[in-house]
């Protein structure tokens, strides 16, 4: 019985290979700092923590999967274990199906509290430009084998999920560099089948979105990283505000030497990125590393590339106040300009 479970704070992680565990506070607070490998360290093919964030056991987590499944998990259900324990694998704790990947966990406090899943949305964006906002009270009614959360087209993918209060900026990023910037209020609610509308428009082929940010502030950064590992940060008010469905406004100037856009971030200095090869090496970097520039600027070298290797995925870890390194000594030497 719930009632019997003291509602205490957990720390949720999920590892970049699916595996998921919750570990009390008090334990990050008694150990210092967890073991992702210090900042700007290299661990090779080795499994990381790719969503952190903490939760209280009486919240519900909602996980959305690639294919547009959302699965709901009550956190004291979650398999509870130490720092240095892996885990379990997700998909023994919920029915995804074979070939499908998380794709975003949300933590809601309380369902059943009328007020806040009427003013609050579930807010989707797919590979091929694609955005729906949902109410949240569709997704407040868990069911064991998941649901829907959104209908997908053939050979289109959900790349990112946010909870939202309805007063959002959104900005969506492509491969081919560009990121439109639109308010919330131009995403009208739709029903919790429904497929959506037109985030922003893909020019070229092979083109589609990287990557969706939410922010209430326009004085917060974004961050776009390419492939070749060049990154730029810059202020959400340096990118005009268009209609929803616009092509936007450059991100990054794409290149031979940048490689396409893979990611796009909303960050402030209290993030450190994890950047995961396609060799399997990661790198971890404090974000207030890097200076806010321009837009229209090129960005810098975040991180040096073996000759043939690329960057696959970018993730932001908000770092826990009682994780500060002793000492913070990163590689300065690779914010070369570009």
């Amino acid at each position: 019985d719930e009632d019997m479970i003291p509602d205490e704070e957990m720390v949720i992680t999920i590892s970049h290979q699916g595996y998921i565990k919750r570990t009390p506070l008090t334990e990050y607070r008694t150990q210092g700092r967890g073991g992702v490998g210090s900042r700007g360290a290299v661990t090779k093919s080795d499994d990381f923590t790719e969503h952190l964030f903490a939760a209280t056991n009486h919240d519900y987590l909602l996980i959305f999967t690639e294919n547009g499944k959302v699965f709901w998990k009550k956190v004291w259900a979650i398999p509870e274990g130490g720092k240095a324990t892996k885990g379990r694998a997700i998909q023994n704790l919920i029915n995804i199906e074979p070939g499908d990947k998380v794709k975003a966990v949300i933590n809601v406090r309380n369902l059943k509290d009328e007020d806040y899943i009427n003013n609050h949305y579930i807010v989707m964006c797919t590979a091929n430009g694609t955005i729906k906002k949902t109410s949240l009270e569709a997704y407040s009614r868990p069911r064991q084998n998941g649901i829907n959360a959104i209908t997908i087209q053939e050979g289109d993918h959900l790349i990112d999920v946010k909870l939202t209060d309805g007063n959002n900026h959104i900005i969506i990023a492509s491969r081919e560099g560009q990121a439109v910037h639109f308010h919330e209020s131009d995403v009208r609610p739709m029903g919790r089948t429904a497929t959506g509308v037109r985030g922003i428009k893909l020019e070229g082929e092979g083109n589609c979105a990287v990557g969706m940010v939410c922010v209430t502030n326009e004085e917060a950064t974004l961050l776009v990283v390419s492939e070749k590992g060049y990154g730029k940060r810059s202020y959400v008010s340096e990118y005009r505000i268009t209609k929803r469905g616009a092509k936007g406004v450059k991100a990054m100037n794409i290149t031979e030497k940048t490689g396409k856009l893979v990611a796009i971030k909303g960050v402030t200095d209290k993030d450190d990125l994890m950047i995961i090869n396609k060799s399997g090496i990661t790198i971890r970097l404090a974000v207030a590393d890097l200076r806010v520039m321009g837009r229209a600027t090129q960005g810098v070298k975040l991180i040096r590339l073996n000759e043939g290797d690329e960057i696959s995925s970018v993730e932001k870890i908000e770092k826990m106040e009682e994780q500060e390194e002793e000492n913070s000594s990163t590689n300065n030497n690779n914010n070369e300009e570009a």
